[in-house]
């Protein structure tokens, strides 16, 4: 981690003995009272560290789900906030109580907006306690790329917003300065969507040293209108926009034609952009036709990738004729946009369409490095099991990582599917419903990414993968006398089923290999039944202790095996057709 922040923050709230010894009373050793404070500031952190003194604690404050005992007399001397909270009395609004009977209350109703996380609250609440900043904690202050210095990654500047603003919500002057210090600093260093982060904390804060920082770097490095009407308030682009036309007037009333027709362009895609919004796509292409525009020259998937949900990206997509590869004023193809967001089926679906892993941004990065500077090692490493959701953040990570490593996803559906005879498909449906469902139980989150890879969640032939009983209600039909438009559904159905099936093969082979065990288990139903002898009974238990042992061990056979390929390099793979 940088070592300027970090030392700025130390030196500037550490005790200096010269401001705090004796001026009368007693002769004291000179290193008796800076001692005495070291000592008391290391006791007092004990009252929040330690479980042992939970129980002298009057009050309670939930941070990311953990509570935390609070001495309210010691933070309203500290802080003028937390002063006037502990003094107001509505019963009728009153604080919520644990079972204790202690007052409790939620930090995201004490800093709405600010998404203040566990880690940055305790590092502020040691501070009030005992007058030390400690150090940024390295797993949500640094990313999981290696060969990154984290002095301007995005997990530190993160933190640090984090920091100002519960110092500057909770009026802790100081803290407010030092953390405002480091910001300034951050400013010139991060890139263009970082500031904006920077931007809204600032505003939050009344730093208006730190708004006009920010200002002046954003009409420095020319951010896209886009972006910024987006994310900032209306004053601030106001602002921005003021001191552009001062600094490029000339250029942009020039008369030329080139320039006029820029223009004119300009708001064509603005009025593109606010249709994708709406999800209208048969206005977007009308407004493509009219002003005779090409999805690559309204940057149309860039935006998508940015800005909409998959099913629009999806539509998007579907016009054709747009070049997934082609890169935007910043340089960034619209896999390294959709990189920079959190839900793992857009980039999927820009790598199903042709896009290429291993293009660089014009300042070298990856979409892989792009998004492993995104990841802190607590999401990277957050503990998951069988049954439970692995975190977004990993699974972006590992679907870039599969991609570099020569196994793909996977490309779009291939065309019209192998016929089922109407005899089999009642039961092939049901033998792959039971399966994917079974997945979907242990692995959710895996097994989305395997359903939207075989287009299972966003075409309305496979609209029936969603409903948990509806293979149910196969077996009221007697596909013999079914229309043939329902059984022409009904094989798309099957053929995506077949498709989630490979697709979960490819992303965690060991767990699909569990879950084919437990499928094939004669015992697995009589498991689920409080029958028999306590002889029998106890059998049962032992089988279900061994295949869930099994389950979790396939599971965390697909961890080990994808951090040690996370390690591996590979030559950049061939490039597919990019046009989507």
């Amino acid at each position: 981690m940088g070592n300027s922040s970090n030392d700025l923050l130390s030196s500037s709230l550490s005790f200096d003995s010269s401001t705090y010894l004796s001026t009368g009373g007693y002769e004291l050793e000179s290193n008796f009272e800076p001692s005495s404070l070291n000592r008391l500031s290391s006791n007092l952190e004990r009252l929040i560290l330690a479980a042992e003194y939970n129980d002298y604690s009057d009050a309670e404050i939930e941070a990311d789900g953990i509570s935390v005992g609070i001495l309210r007399g010691l933070l309203a001397t500290r802080s003028p906030f937390f002063h006037k909270l502990f003094q107001e009395k509505k019963p009728e609004v009153g604080p919520a109580r644990d079972p204790a009977g202690k007052p409790k209350y939620l930090l995201s109703e004490l800093v709405p907006g600010g998404n203040v996380g566990y880690e940055a609250f305790m590092v502020v609440l040691i501070y009030l306690y005992t007058g030390r900043l400690r150090g940024p904690p390295p797993e949500v202050a640094t990313c999981i790329d290696e060969a990154c210095p984290h002095e301007s990654c995005v997990p530190i500047v993160d933190y640090h917003v984090q920091l100002m603003y519960a110092c500057a919500t909770f009026e802790i002057k100081e803290l407010t300065s030092v953390v405002e210090h480091c910001l300034l600093n951050y400013v010139n260093k991060v890139r263009v969507e970082e500031i904006i982060p920077i931007v809204k904390v600032a505003i939050h804060s009344g730093s208006g040293a730190l708004v006009s920082h920010c200002i002046q770097r954003i009409v420095r490095i020319d951010v896209d209108d886009v972006i910024i009407e987006r994310t900032l308030p209306t004053n601030i682009v106001s602002r921005i926009k003021s001191l552009r036309s001062k600094s490029n007037y000339e250029e942009e009333h020039d008369s030329s034609q080139v320039k006029l027709l820029n223009y004119l362009n300009s708001k064509v895609i603005q009025r593109i952009y606010k249709a994708l919004d709406s999800d209208d796509i048969q206005l977007v292409k009308l407004l493509l036709d009219e002003a005779n525009l090409s999805l690559d020259a309204a940057y149309a998937l860039h935006y998508a990738a940015a800005f909409c949900p998959p099913k629009v990206f999806d539509e998007v997509k579907s016009l054709g004729q747009a070049d997934l590869n082609l890169r935007n004023s910043r340089g960034c193809t619209v896999l390294h946009i959709a990189v920079m967001r959190k839900d793992p089926s857009i980039v999927l679906r820009v790598l199903e369409g042709g896009g290429c892993v291993m293009d660089p941004t014009w300042d070298g990065r990856t979409a892989l490095t792009i998004r492993r500077r995104l990841t802190r090692p607590k999401d990277f490493h957050e503990a998951v099991g069988p049954g439970k959701e692995t975190n977004e953040y990993r699974l972006c990570v590992e679907v870039l990582e599969r991609e570099m490593w020569g196994s793909p996803w996977g490309g779009s559906l291939p065309g019209p599917p192998p016929v089922v005879a109407a005899d089999d498909l009642q039961m092939k449906l049901l033998l792959l419903e039971n399966r994917v469902a079974m997945a979907r139980s242990l692995f959710p989150a895996e097994t989305r990414l395997a359903m939207h890879i075989a287009h299972a969640d966003s075409t309305s032939e496979f609209g029936g993968l969603s409903e948990p009983t509806s293979c149910a209600n196969l077996t009221e039909f007697d596909s013999n006398e079914m229309p043939r438009d329902e059984v022409n559904r009904l094989q798309q159905r099957l053929h995506a089923l077949q498709k989630t099936v490979e697709a979960m093969l490819r992303f965690f082979p060991n767990c699909s290999e569990a879950v084919d065990k437990l499928l094939e288990d004669d015992t697995l139903g009589d498991l689920l039944l409080e029958e028999g002898s306590p002889e029998e009974q106890r059998t049962k238990r032992v089988r279900y202790m061994e295949l869930k042992a099994d389950l979790t061990k396939a599971f965390n056979k697909d961890m080990t095996e994808n951090k040690r390929r996370a390690s591996r390099r590979v030559p950049c793979p061939a490039r597919r057709n990019s046009k989507g």
